[in-house]
């Protein structure tokens, strides 16, 4: 069976130290928990699609160490085609550190490792199965010109692609605008790649119309507790949509599974409304933010109410 979601991404090992509150510059705090953990926004995204149940491969790289060899089976074990996730030699395992507070607030820094290697070469062997895919899946934590490369690839088939602009830069390669055919970021990538300040709806919204003026053909902004607000090329009034209020216990992860969710809609019920599709997505990365954990907090599709599949 072809996979309907591919993603073309960074796979990390999570190292996640839980501490009361976040450390100041040049501070030590002791931590109450250590978890070591299966990330990257790329592999998030793929996991969290198949966990409600989508067919996923993975187009990515990994080193040829202990960190690798367990996160190729931690992806098998979740039923990810990894046929494309290559193991490479004489470099590590991309890595994130993760530091988590009480409150769910957390700080995050990233080594690229193995995910630099992931090239167009990569996407050529891999180009049946990205042309043949109802969505195709990306993030920033991979070279830009593979991206690009891979961008170009889902152009010569009939699928859907979604450029996830995470972590931002300021000036990335105006294609990526260009071929992108869903640009989806947070408040502050939103703020890095418009210069405008995104703190409300309303800042939202604004942003939202000079990211269109870049290319894009629709753009999704996500605002965590206050949901997201999109707009497209074709209908350029900003529409917002509210997700539920929760105590958060890890925001980990959670604009993950909202970019899994929404791949996983628009491969599997591409019949709805952009706007139920996004509130739906928003559910479910709200939903995400009570467990702790990045891939274990996604919620597998017999945990969820029926009518998320309806």
């Amino acid at each position: 069976m072809s996979s309907k979601i591919v993603v073309v991404g960074s796979c990390n090992i999570d190292l996640q130290c839980f501490t009361p509150r976040l450390p100041k510059p040049g501070e030590t705090l002791h931590g109450t928990k250590f978890v070591k953990g299966y990330g990257g926004k790329g592999a998030n995204q793929c996991v969290a699609a198949a966990k409600l149940g989508a067919a996923t491969s993975m187009v990515a790289r990994l080193g040829d160490d202990s960190f690798g060899h367990d996160f190729l089976q931690a992806l098998k074990n979740y039923n990810v085609n990894t046929e494309f996730v290559h193991l490479t030699e004489g470099i590590s395992t991309g890595m994130a550190q993760i530091t988590v507070a009480e409150n769910g607030e957390n700080t995050i820094v990233i080594v690229v490792g193995a995910n630099n290697e992931l090239s167009a070469t990569d996407v050529h062997q891999a180009s049946h199965v990205i042309k043949a895919a109802k969505v195709v899946v990306f993030q920033f934590e991979i070279l830009v010109s593979t991206t690009i490369e891979a961008l170009k690839t889902v152009k010569q088939g009939k699928g859907i692609s979604i450029v996830n602009a995470a972590p931002a830069m300021a000036n990335p390669d105006p294609r990526i605008f260009e071929l992108s055919d869903i640009f989806c970021v947070n408040e502050p990538e939103a703020e890095i790649l418009t210069g405008l300040p995104v703190r409300t709806v309303e800042d939202a919204k604004l942003a939202l119309s000079k990211l269109l003026d870049r290319g894009c053909k629709v753009v999704i902004i996500t605002l965590g507790a206050s949901g997201s607000v999109f707009a497209s090329h074709e209908d350029r009034t900003p529409i917002h949509v509210p997700t539920q209020h929760v105590k958060p216990i890890d925001t980990t992860g959670a604009g993950d599974m909202f970019i899994g969710g929404l791949a996983y809609y628009l491969a599997y019920h591409s019949d709805l409304p952009m706007e139920e599709i996004v509130r739906r997505s928003c559910e479910l990365a709200t939903m995400s933010v009570l467990k702790v954990g990045t891939q274990t907090s996604f919620p597998t599709r017999d945990e969820l109410p029926a009518e998320l599949f309806a």
